[in-house]
């Protein structure tokens, strides 16, 4: 059965509802396979939707193009930016650069999603890679945060590493369409990164990733392949076994002949 993509409205209809699946992807067979697979909402790279063939290939995905502020600029550039996107068929952009920044988009009726919690870029201030809001106080902060965004006219926010209790006290007492990114069950959706999934990084797992399969060892696999077809070209050049005569042309015998005349007369 084809789905309809949903918007905004749909969304937030759902808050506190169900459960969505929400995945980051960063290739146009990633976002098919996604697509596919049934997942909610995606969040991609900026020149993922910019691809002639994108929505082509996740014509239901609801799908959020998101860059690190730094990379983006002033409010008047994210402005400028989110614009291109919207054009270019996002549903909405992902923002983690000021309030002031995302009242900006918002008000030019640009559905923005924030983030709270560990923000990868500011996680200076809060300490690290680690858990936001496992103290009274900063779990206010993070309310308050939420709260903020609200202010600003965000549609959702990203609430990452905060403990379970928590998130969903905060989704319980927000407007804002929460995306769970190891934040328990408690928010509307639930956030992994597609390469976590599919066993692609062979680094730190963090703790709310889930691993389904070993793309790592398929790729050592192909390598090992890939190098040992290279090896076998090379022998077949240094023995004369490449090319054959399967793989080359001959001139007709009189073609040949006229050829060789003239070339020695020349």
């Amino acid at each position: 059965m084809t789905r309809t993509r949903p918007t905004i409205a749909d969304l937030r209809a759902l808050k506190g509802k169900k459960q969505l699946t929400m995945l980051r992807v960063t290739t146009l067979e990633e976002a098919e396979a996604a697509e596919r697979a049934g997942v909610d909402i995606v969040s991609i790279p900026p020149e993922l939707i910019l691809h002639p063939h994108y929505r082509d290939a996740a014509p239901s995905l609801f799908s959020m193009p998101g860059d690190n502020f730094y990379e983006i600029g002033t409010a008047d550039d994210f402005v400028r930016w989110s614009f291109r996107m919207i054009k270019a068929g996002a549903d909405a952009v992902y923002c983690s650069a000021s309030y002031a920044t995302i009242k900006r988009m918002a008000d030019e009726a640009v559905p923005v999603i924030g983030h709270v919690g560990l923000i990868p870029s500011r996680k200076t201030w809060t300490g690290g890679f680690k858990a936001v809001g496992k103290t009274a106080d900063s779990a206010l902060q993070v309310f308050e945060a939420v709260k903020q965004l609200e202010a600003a006219g965000a549609f959702g926010a990203e609430i990452e590493v905060v403990p379970v209790e928590v998130a969903e006290a905060i989704s319980q007492r927000t407007s804002l369409f929460m995306l769970s990114m190891g934040a328990g069950a408690g928010c509307d959706a639930q956030y992994l990164f597609a390469e976590d999934i599919l066993g692609m990084n062979r680094g730190h797992m963090p703790r709310h990733s889930k691993v389904y399969r070993n793309f790592a060892a398929e790729y050592d696999r192909l390598q090992a392949e890939r190098i040992a077809a290279f090896r076998e070209y090379v022998s077949d050049v240094e023995t004369n076994a490449y090319p054959r005569e399967q793989h080359i042309v001959h001139m007709p015998p009189d073609e040949l002949k006229t050829f060789m005349a003239k070339l020695e007369a020349s």
